[in-house]
């Protein structure tokens, strides 16, 4: 008993167990404490953030209602238009609202950005076919016509579409 490795041993042990003992102690209350922070500061940022999600997602709404192909045409259409004439004008009009609102992409999931752009994409894809079957030389109120039966024969038009998915990830937010 009288050897100094045993007697070193008994007396560096206890300092040992006392020394994990308080180091895992104080561990999990830092843990503990770092993760109360992050909840705490997920709260905050959630409280600052929605009602900027909120606001995109409002204006991309009013994108999609704004490029829906009724409203659209009977705002762009102007009287003594040729059918090309409103055609560049709808495409223009339907890439400039995009421009106006790409920055809400950051705002939104990826899903739904991908579902608004396909909409500019679907209602500018369905212009262009309004606009192939009607020819350059009809009036715009030929055009509008036919665009308006295009979308006619449409169950939902692309805009439709595209809302539906919005409202649904704006409801999952609550």
């Amino acid at each position: 008993m009288n050897d100094p490795l045993v007697l070193v041993l008994v007396a560096i042990l206890p300092s040992v167990v006392v020394f994990l003992t308080a180091f895992y102690t104080l561990k999990q209350f830092m843990n503990a404490s770092i993760s109360e922070r992050m909840t705490d500061l997920r709260k905050e940022d959630h409280r600052q953030t929605l009602p900027l999600r909120l606001q995109a997602y409002e204006r991309v709404t009013l994108f999609l209602e704004r490029i829906s192909p009724g409203p659209l045409v009977l705002r762009v259409h102007k009287s003594n238009m040729s059918s090309r004439m409103l055609h560049a004008e709808l495409i223009a009009t339907v890439r400039e609202e995009l421009e106006h609102n790409v920055t809400q992409q950051v705002y939104m999931s990826e899903k739904a950005w991908a579902k608004v752009k396909q909409a500019k994409e679907e209602t500018i894809r369905l212009i262009n076919l309004s606009y192939e079957q009607t020819g350059d030389e009809q009036s715009a109120t030929e055009l509008s016509r036919r665009i308006f039966e295009n979308v006619g024969r449409l169950t939902h038009t692309p805009s439709q579409e595209a809302l539906v998915f919005v409202k649904d990830e704006v409801r999952r937010l609550f």
